[in-house]
């Protein structure tokens, strides 16, 4: 374990570098923090931390950076979450306040978080299996063909067309939708199919063919996996990082591309926690240099899916943190009111 004064010292070396891009040397460290101990002790302490692989020299530099696992350290132990000020706080909710629908909050999300960290920002849309029904509507655009409009309570709306093998008279459709509406409005998607099972049963002999096809189309589109879709903004501001990537930042590039890549990363995201995963933790090897940090956001304590930034591992991250959090945190209002 170290000792109290040795994790301010790596605070310290932290804070420096992410502010002054510069690796970090012991008279920089005495003059602008108020150790309290000589800048003989602090070379000392330097020295220890190095020595358990806090922190590195670069080989043209006097001074050290923090590695993976000193950045991991004040990220567990020493970073508090940095609240955002009044009028931080009042433009992202006048700027998500503004949106018309799912697709246009996705979108003001991944702008705005693009902007408040000059990071990568990754949103996921919300998962259809942590939904709930908010409304089914049908339709009749011919005497044989329905459209199945789903509505979920995070506002997503999934249409279908059906074809039927038969007309389905006006009064029968009225009669279905009022029907599936009183069984399935505010249940979860997975407790929807025992719910709808016995309906064909109740209509009449002519129709029930009709009624069994608009259930399967409905039953199908609740489980598909079309939640695995994901928005990504803010891919220029890696290029004001290049420095920080080893070589080029490519890797780093082509990684993002990859939306199976994010969505694993997000996946390891708690459901409502923060998770950060700094350096060589990322498990993909275009993501190395960097840090990932994401939460989930919804309404109430569940999270519907999650958003998060990608950035190199010299961040703010207590400013990144509290961005993040404070985004989600209003997105899944939004939702929640929706």
């Amino acid at each position: 374990m170290l000792s109290e004064r040795r994790l301010e010292v790596l605070r310290a070396i932290v804070q420096d570098y992410v502010g002054t891009e510069e690796p970090v040397g012991s008279k920089a460290l005495t003059e602008r923090h108020q150790l309290g101990v000589s800048p003989a002790t602090v070379r000392n302490d330097m020295a220890a931390l190095e020595d358990e692989g806090f922190i590195a020299q670069p080989h043209t530099s006097a001074g050290r950076i923090p590695t993976d696992k000193g950045y991991r350290l004040f990220v567990d132990k020493l970073a508090g979450v940095k609240p955002l000020s009044s009028p931080e706080r009042r433009a992202i909710q006048n700027f998500l306040d503004g949106a018309v629908d799912l697709d246009d909050v996705v979108g003001r999300t991944v702008r705005l978080l693009a902007q408040l960290t000059r990071q990568v920002a990754v949103v996921q849309y919300p998962s259809l299996t942590r939904s709930t029904v908010r409304h089914v509507e049908l339709l009749a655009l011919a005497p044989a063909r329905l459209m199945l409009v789903l509505i979920t309570d995070t506002g997503r709306v999934e249409q279908r067309l059906i074809d039927c093998q038969t007309p389905f008279a006006e009064t029968s459709l009225a009669d279905l939708r009022a029907r599936l509406n009183s069984r399935v409005v505010g249940r979860r998607f997975a407790d929807v199919p025992p719910l709808v099972q016995d309906l064909p049963e109740s209509f009449e002999q002519d129709d029930r063919s009709t009624v069994s096809t608009v259930l399967s189309v409905l039953l199908e589109t609740l489980v598909e996996e079309t939640e695995e879709r994901l928005m990504i903004g803010g891919t220029a501001n890696l290029t004001r990082f290049g420095h920080d990537f080893p070589l080029t930042i490519r890797p780093v590039l082509e990684a993002l591309e990859e939306h199976v890549v994010l969505l694993k990363l997000l996946g390891e995201a708690k459901d409502s926690g923060m998770t950060v995963r700094i350096g060589h933790e990322n498990a993909h090897e275009g993501l190395t240099s960097t840090s990932v940090v994401a939460v989930g956001y919804g309404s109430g304590d569940e999270a519907v899916a999650k958003l998060g930034v990608v950035g190199p591992t010299r961040m703010d991250y207590p400013g990144t943190m509290g961005a993040v959090r404070a985004v989600a945190r209003y997105v899944g209002q939004i939702l929640a009111e929706s």
